[in-house]
């Protein structure tokens, strides 16, 4: 199968109206990042903790425009939400949103888990993923007391990462807003994409470091060159 064949299949199976249908599930989590390019970390870790909580579906949400990020620096929203397709086709229990791709202005997690609210059932317990670092800057984010009302936060942790700070960070949130913020230890893959993009840049292989679809797609498409 060619990799525009799989591109169109990869497509249908990322239409935001299946949101609807998550409202069968009970567990849902939230992968979002920039995506650039996903690569085979956040596929190991998605799927760890999915096994891990239990979740029915993780939905991988491609950032739009970031408040954090130069946006001049970062990749078209439509390779990235392509890229991140083409790395979780093969997997039943992921799902792709262009939720955030698809506004306009620069995007926040708190409208995401809102829109996602709007569409989803009350009793559907959404959890969002993500690194450690950022649950220490958890408390700079937009709107966090709503967000935290929204939503369950799992902070995703290498073995030898120093706890003390992390636990603390979760124990003042938890006293002031009353959230929900898990821990989990996942496997150490030495693999980030800005790596993987200057290793691109300078001709040298990125093999078994993103899945081979997304390496296929990002030479076809002259991508971090």
């Amino acid at each position: 199968m060619n990799i525009d064949t799989l591109i169109e299949l990869a497509s249908k199976k990322g239409s935001k109206e299946k949101i609807i249908q998550y409202n069968n599930f009970k567990r849902i989590g939230i992968m979002g990042g920039t995506f650039d390019p996903i690569h085979i970390g956040h596929l190991v870790i998605a799927e760890e903790i999915r096994n891990e909580f239990k979740l029915d579906k993780i939905i991988f949400i491609p950032a739009g425009n970031p408040p954090h990020k130069d946006n001049k620096k970062i990749t078209p929203a439509k390779h990235r939400y392509i890229m991140t397709l083409l790395a979780t086709i093969s997997n039943p229990y992921f799902e792709v949103s262009a939720i955030e791709v698809e506004r306009k202005g620069v995007t926040y997690t708190i409208d995401t888990i809102k829109t996602l609210r709007e569409i989803c059932s009350n009793d559907i317990e959404i959890y969002f993923i993500t690194g450690a670092d950022s649950i220490l800057e958890l408390h700079t984010w937009k709107n966090v007391k709503e967000l935290l009302k929204l939503c369950n936060f799992i902070a995703a942790t290498r073995p030898g990462f120093e706890m003390i700070n992390l636990k603390k960070k979760i124990q003042e949130m938890n006293d002031k807003y009353g959230a929900n913020i898990y821990t989990t230890i996942v496997t150490a893959l030495q693999i980030s994409s800005t790596d993987i993009r200057t290793r691109i840049k300078e001709g040298r292989t990125v093999k078994y470091l993103l899945p081979e679809m997304v390496e296929k797609y990002i030479h076809k498409n002259n991508l971090y060159r």
